[in-house]
């Protein structure tokens, strides 16, 4: 690992401050090149390749011979910090609790930003501040003539995406029934825990975090609702965003224990054994099929997507975190778990 991070992102992507935020927690010197200046960046000294995937925050490690390459996808990545840079760890020691920490993160990555693009992209007030302020952070100095074709183009771009989210009339209240029931449980739970796993953040505070920069912070109709609704979690997303002077304790006693695990974890737990994880199965199911268009019932509702091959691959991933556990691990987790219905889906 270099010496400083370095990384292009931009500010309205979740996943972009989700691993700055990360950072700075854990103290990794980085250096951030925002989307739009990659370009002049590159024509001035052309070191920064191409990830075979465009997605954000892309990060420039440099392989065996010294070459840079250009790596996408934060959770894998900010568990390569784990290895390359010591303290202020991010996953918990206990081996149930860093499964549990990945299923939220995962969770936050895949559930919660069909939120974040639905509320963004179906709304009029959220689509034209979107439209608006989106294009202006790659030209911040082009003029309001320049930008009204690029606020048009990023508009329509977006929008006929949301196909690929799940975003359509027909899931419309399932995804906003789901938001609405995530926000009741983190309320709850912050009046109980600092964070998602006790007095430290994990790495699935900050894929929650990343995803509320956006619903809390920028876009108008999730923002009015949260704020009038559940201030206690704004106030949090704000807070979070730099938490490099907090201290954490050494010998790693302020992680929660799976004993202490209470009734507020135990109900968010239940929202992803009950909704997404069967989103998940199905999913996978229509990606191993080939089927054009995923069709199944969620929350007691039609929902209907284009099948998402990447999250068929999430879906194995947490069965191989699972079955990684040991026996007595598993028994445990049923204990702390009990009643969330987590590992009846988790068998199933």
């Amino acid at each position: 690992m270099p010496e400083t991070i370095e990384l292009m992102g931009a500010p309205g992507s979740p996943y972009t401050r989700k691993m700055l935020a990360l950072l700075r927690y854990r103290q990794i010197p980085y250096k951030v090149f925002w989307q739009g200046n990659m370009a002049t960046i590159n024509a001035a000294n052309a070191k920064y390749p191409k990830p075979k995937v465009s997605l954000l925050p892309t990060f420039y490690f440099p392989d065996d011979t010294g070459a840079l390459q250009a790596v996408t996808d934060s959770s894998p990545i900010l568990r390569r910090f784990e290895t390359s840079h010591s303290g202020r760890s991010v996953i918990p020691n206990d081996p149930i609790m860093a499964f549990l920490n990945w299923l939220v993160e995962d969770y936050a990555d895949e559930w919660l930003t069909k939120s974040m693009f639905h509320y963004r992209w179906h709304y009029a007030a959220d689509i034209e501040k979107a439209a608006s302020i989106l294009p202006r952070w790659y030209a911040t100095g082009a003029s309001d003539a320049e930008i009204a074709p690029l606020s048009k183009m990023v508009s329509e771009r977006q929008i006929s995406r949301l196909s690929y989210v799940g975003s359509n009339e027909i899931t419309k209240e399932t995804i906003e029934s789901s938001f609405h029931r995530f926000l009741t449980g983190l309320n709850a739970h912050l009046q109980s825990a600092t964070y998602m796993f006790g007095g430290r953040p994990a790495s699935a505070d900050f894929a929650i975090y990343g995803q509320l920069t956006q619903l809390a912070l920028f876009d108008p109709t999730p923002a009015k609702m949260i704020i009038e609704r559940c201030p206690r979690i704004y106030a949090w997303t704000e807070a979070m965003e730099d938490l490099s002077g907090l201290p954490v304790a050494e010998d790693d006693s302020d992680w929660l224990r799976n004993e202490d695990i209470g009734e507020t974890l135990v109900n968010l737990l239940a929202e992803i054994a009950n909704l997404y994880m069967p989103y998940l199965k199905a999913n996978a199911h229509a990606v191993k099929n080939g089927d054009e268009l995923m069709q199944t019932e969620l929350d007691g509702r039609p929902w209907t997507q284009n099948p998402f091959p990447y999250q068929a691959k999430c879906l194995a991933w947490i069965g191989e975190e699972y079955a990684a556990l040991s026996d007595s691990d598993k028994a445990r987790l049923a204990d702390a778990v009990s009643g969330s219905g987590l590992i009846e889906a988790l068998q199933g």
